[in-house]
């Protein structure tokens, strides 16, 4: 089994809705993504994807949806105002947390044809979220990792559990 990953970066705000912790109010995060491609055998070139070929895939969706966009959840008041003002909205079915985020990069990773396994998006420097693809027959999960006084943490095995609406 051959693997590659790709690191792309990018700059964003948010809020989420239905939480309590400070992440309810507007903010921004530098994210960076990196996405990870699988394949059992390599192509013509020897290669599982070319780099270039992946970047402007994914960099270029990444910058036209996500990049110096507001993020927000479908119902959150703040859509309106912010088209009303001309400002750029991502709009997303779901909270637009670290995790929901990477499932939306891995999605259009997916239907652009990639051989995508895992899509972890790093909001700070010290927490990431990761949508991956089990192995067969099992669905997709999400683990999410921040380190709380130097020790790394990992959570796994589905959605991790929450404290004050985000994942402790």
């Amino acid at each position: 089994m051959y693997r590659v990953t790709k690191e792309l970066r990018f700059c964003y705000g948010h809020r989420l809705i239905d939480y309590s912790g400070p992440c309810v109010h507007p903010h921004g995060h530098n994210a960076r993504v990196v996405v990870e491609l699988t394949r059992e055998a390599l192509d013509r070139a020897d290669m599982v994807y070319d780099f270039a070929d992946l970047k402007q895939v994914l960099q270029s969706w990444i910058d036209s949806h996500l990049d110096h966009r507001m993020l927000l959840r479908h119902d959150d008041p703040l859509v309106a105002i912010f088209k009303e003002l001309g400002e750029p909205v991502y709009v997303m079915e779901r909270n637009p947390t670290a995790e929901a985020i990477a499932e939306e990069i891995f999605r259009y990773a997916q239907d652009q044809g990639l051989p995508v396994t895992a899509v972890q998006l790093w909001e700070t420097e010290t927490a990431s979220a990761t949508y991956r693809l089990e192995a067969e027959g099992k669905e997709n999960r999400y683990a999410v990792t921040k380190r709380h006084s130097g020790a790394l943490r990992a959570v796994d095995g589905g959605i991790a559990p929450k404290k004050n609406g985000r994942t402790s």
